[in-house]
């Protein structure tokens, strides 16, 4: 027979330290991140992971996420059940734990590469919200995401979660006052939306005119009362989803959905955005 598995105690100041990081004072202070899951726990360990928490049976069914945080040089500890839901932050864990290094970007370096789209999330509280804008803009191609100061903080676990492994993929800018954000971008040569609800200009017209094929920004406002007069000010444009059929308004993540990818396909259109096939 073989022997069981070494399995770290609970009482281990690895696992006090990882179960700690639930609260953003600890994240702060050590710069790492949770990530739970098969999918981000994979993403991580090409990009951020240092350490991982697994029970036996998830080391089992994802050999390869093992054998992948290893190959990068994380900790690999096998731990019970209630250990690693002792850590998690999730109502049902899925036996995996990674702990990251955070990966936000300094802004200077996202203007620096000159992007063509990026999603600005002005005083967005959600997280769940946030992780989602920030999924849909690494599925619409976009090259940045900027997270203003009075935004929700980006290695909380549930906008981990939302993100479903795009944190990893893009970057990402956090604690940028507004204003430095959209007068940064105009710089480098970014067109600014606004989007607003009671914006004045149409989305559909925009896209009918032409004006959406250059570098863009959408600035991305609080879910309850959405842009305040002095950031839609900031903007060369306030747009608006228009609104066909009889639903009152569209939640943050759904508006900010369809406003990217509709500037995703007006640069594809004129030439100025990378498409989905082309590093296939």
């Amino acid at each position: 027979m073989s022997a069981a598995p070494e399995l770290i105690s609970p009482r281990s100041a690895r696992v006090s330290a990882a179960r700690r990081l639930a609260r953003r004072n600890f994240r702060g202070k050590e710069r790492l991140f949770l990530a739970e899951g098969p999918q981000a726990v994979r993403e991580a360990a090409g990009h951020a992971l240092v350490e991982l928490f697994a029970t036996v049976e998830a080391a089992e069914r994802y050999a390869d996420i093992i054998g992948a945080a290893r190959a990068v040089g994380a900790r690999v500890h096998l731990a019970t059940e209630d250990v690693v839901a002792d850590i998690s932050t999730t109502v049902t864990p899925q036996g995996l734990v990674g702990v990251c290094r955070f990966l936000d970007t300094p802004f200077e370096e996202i203007l620096a590469a000159r992007p063509k789209l990026v999603a600005v999330l002005a005083n967005v509280r959600d997280p769940g919200n946030a992780g989602t804008v920030l999924r849909c803009a690494d599925a619409a191609g976009a090259e940045a995401v900027v997270l203003t100061d009075a935004s929700v903080d980006l290695y909380n676990p549930k906008a981990v979660r939302a993100s479903v492994g795009s944190l990893f993929h893009l970057p990402v800018a956090v604690g940028v006052p507004v204003e430095e954000a959209v007068e940064g971008l105009k710089r480098a040569g970014v067109r600014i939306l606004a989007a607003d609800g009671a914006g004045t200009d149409d989305l559909d017209d925009e896209l009918d005119q032409g004006t959406m094929g250059g570098p863009t920004a959408w600035v991305f406002g609080n879910e309850a009362w959405g842009l305040p007069e002095e950031t839609r000010a900031l903007a060369d444009a306030v747009v608006r989803v228009p609104i066909h059929g009889k639903a009152e308004s569209l939640n943050l993540a759904t508006a900010a959905a369809v406003c990217l990818y509709a500037s995703a396909r007006a640069q594809r259109a004129s030439g100025g955005c990378r498409s989905v096939t082309e590093n296939q």
